[in-house]
């Protein structure tokens, strides 16, 4: 995000709050099986590091990673990494650093509310707060090979954002090809705050649309190839907020 949107070893609210919840669980815990915790991970060269439709790489490549703790009661916590094009205000890196809490609560339905940070461990000091904590809220469903998630992310008025808040409304849709290993994918967001690319360029405009279409499929185990098609409304700046075909490689574990 050219958000206005670190500390290396910062943590949310809700991650601490899980971690806690995880401490003061009984000593009957350490009889729990494993399988009541589970770590997942993953790693992706990705040929443009789009976030809300505006590049965060300057158009190029980027290396990004996570990993994810979660436990059978539903409340986890993660962290994901992407390299930037290097600036004062962002630095060379992004670390995000979320927990939450997901598990389904109603038939077919299913909720994940949880809080993120977004955090620019390698930015100058010197040009004032990047930082953005974010919570969020999705539903999701699936119907046969079809799923499809609705969601809000809002983030309260922050010295990063120059104490003003920012809105964003999103749906994404995947849909599985039967008998392929191919998975076809939209997205589209709304965002109603100083996060819209347009105000971000110096304009008044504080509302943007940005969309993607794409598909990917599992070629190898966890080894994924995909490629999507995405674009923003707002000023068509080349690198930044143009449409751009972007290419992912990704391996999940």
């Amino acid at each position: 995000m050219l958000k206005s949107v670190r500390s290396l070893l910062a943590t949310t609210a809700v991650a601490s709050a899980a971690f806690v919840a995880f401490a003061a669980t009984p000593a009957l815990a350490q009889e729990e099986s494993e399988s009541d915790l589970t770590v997942s991970g993953n790693v992706a060269i990705v040929t443009d590091y789009r976030f809300r439709g505006v590049s965060l790489s300057d158009g190029k490549a980027a290396v990004q990673g996570g990993i994810d703790l979660a436990h059978s009661s539903g409340f986890y916590v993660g962290t994901w990494a992407s390299s930037l094009e290097d600036s004062p205000l962002y630095g060379s890196m992004e670390l995000d650093i979320y927990g939450g809490w997901s598990g389904e609560v109603t038939s077919g339905l299913n909720l994940d509310v949880g809080l993120l940070y977004y955090a620019y461990p390698t930015k100058d000091d010197g040009v004032g707060p990047s930082d953005i904590f974010e919570p969020y809220v999705k539903l999701s469903t699936t119907v046969g090979p079809v799923g499809a998630t609705l969601g809000v992310a809002y983030a309260w008025d922050q010295d990063s954002l120059g104490d003003e808040d920012n809105l964003y409304l999103f749906a994404d849709l995947e849909v599985g090809i039967p008998s392929t290993p191919i998975t076809l994918s939209g997205h589209i967001g709304y965002t109603d705050g100083p996060l819209a690319p347009e105000y971000l360029l110096g304009g008044t405009d504080k509302t943007a649309i940005d969309w993607s279409i794409g598909a990917s499929a599992t070629i190898l185990g966890g080894l994924s190839l995909g490629v999507s098609y995405i674009g923003s409304q707002g000023p068509n700046v080349d690198d930044y907020t143009d449409n751009a075909v972007v290419g992912t490689l990704s391996y999940s574990f």
